[in-house]
């Protein structure tokens, strides 16, 4: 029996070092490490278990053991979390929506600003707990109270839960400001990834609803804010860099959108774009709207791929306002807060950040920007990793406090 174990064991720790061997050779064979980030050995280490990860997900998945998001959960829930000795955290609920809550411990003697947070992960990784160090980071920072949002996901929810959460939750605490103690008139709205696509949609609804208090500003950190045009600039330079590649995005968000994968072909080629379509909502998609110092030598100009009606009719849902915000009427755009946008020169999403951008000042709404020179998708979420931390981590982390502090 013993030497059954043994076996066994050996048989598995040959294929997990195989396919670990496999993950190394796939990365150097497709992923590219821009010049201007820093660090890349770290960088590439840090992929290559992200990779590892998703690779061991998949042969579960089809294996019929467990499926990806269950396991990076899994894995998420094996992290340990930082506490700060100066932040109170509590964990509750807002109907059945996970929360939150981190608020400085010194005591305050007049109403505090709130943050309501939505985490990022492509509604198949993130969690509270891997958003935990930036809540309690920003509480402390910027002496507020910061409401981190767990919203349903992958594998059992798919869209609209995650964005109905969200609005849930949010609607919940701007309407018991004062017993969290918050000054109605300095709530802000933030996301990151997924989550600034999640603020993006809910402000435009909140909108709607004028009988709330109203969103002092909205952060949107590395936004998805389009699910049309993926030939822009940044998804052309960027669509192999680490951490999110143009393909990872792709499948996350077909999956979280109950688009089946083999449709991404058609989506990244824009043979999804109907030339009607493409004529009307041109001028907010179109690469001639992203400023030309964020154009290379190598960036093409859209060339619609054959239109494929049938990859259209399964996709359709994606020229809706509910799923590329940056679609939304004039009217709805114009009422929104005064914004900050967040972005990273080596992140395939630069450019949504980018044309929203555009967007909003072609309405009159104020807007800030803090571009990271040498930033990639994610990189915030590892300010507080010390051995894995990045400059641009910081660069990112303080800019977003600076900002909060002096609104």
């Amino acid at each position: 029996m013993a030497v059954l174990w043994l076996v066994l064991l050996a048989g598995v720790s040959t294929f997990l070092l195989g396919v670990f061997v496999w993950v190394i050779i796939q990365h150097f064979l497709t992923v590219e490490i821009p010049s201007t980030l820093k660090h890349p050995t770290k960088l590439r280490f840090l992929h290559c278990m992200f990779l590892y990860l998703l690779t061991l997900g998949n042969i579960l998945e089809k294996l019929r053991i467990c499926t990806v998001p269950r396991f990076f959960q899994f894995v998420q829930g094996l992290m340990l979390i930082k506490k700060d000795p100066n932040v109170l955290v509590t964990d509750t609920h807002f109907g059945t929506v996970p929360v939150r809550l981190f608020k400085p411990k010194e005591v305050s003697l007049k109403l505090r600003r709130g943050i309501i947070f939505y985490h990022g992960g492509g509604a198949m990784i993130g969690s509270l707990d891997t958003y935990h160090g930036l809540g309690s980071f920003l509480a402390h920072e910027t002496d507020s109270l910061v409401l981190l949002v767990g919203y349903r996901k992958l594998p059992e929810y798919h869209h609209p839960v995650l964005v109905n959460d969200c609005l849930n939750a949010t609607i919940y605490f701007l309407k018991n400001l004062e017993i969290f103690g918050v000054d109605s008139s300095q709530v802000v709205l933030c996301g990151d990834s997924l989550g600034g696509w999640a603020v993006a949609i809910v402000s435009q609804v909140l909108t709607s609803i004028p009988t709330l208090p109203r969103i002092q500003t909205q952060v949107l950190i590395c936004p998805i804010l389009n699910l049309i045009n993926f030939q822009l600039p940044s998804y052309q330079q960027s669509k192999n860099v680490p951490f999110l590649t143009r393909d990872i995005l792709l499948m996350f968000m077909c999956k979280y959108l109950a688009i089946d994968l083999s449709w991404t072909d058609a989506m990244s080629t824009g043979a999804i774009i109907p030339l009607v379509k493409w004529k009307k909502y041109r001028k907010w998609l179109s690469y001639e709207n992203i400023p030309r110092r964020f154009w290379s030598q190598d960036t093409q100009p859209e060339v619609l791929g054959p239109f494929n009606e049938a990859a259209y009719l399964e996709t359709k849902h994606v020229w809706s306002a509910e799923i590329s915000p940056i679609l939304a009427d004039d009217r709805i755009i114009a009422q929104l807060p005064k914004t900050f946008l967040l972005t990273y020169e080596n992140d395939v999403l630069r450019d949504d950040a980018l044309l929203y951008k555009k967007r909003l000042e072609d309405q009159g709404i104020p807007v800030s920007w803090y571009h990271v020179e040498d930033g990639f998708h994610g990189c915030i979420n590892l300010f507080d990793s010390q051995l894995f931390s990045f400059p641009c981590s910081m660069k990112a982390a303080n800019a977003l406090v600076s900002f909060i502090k002096d609104m």
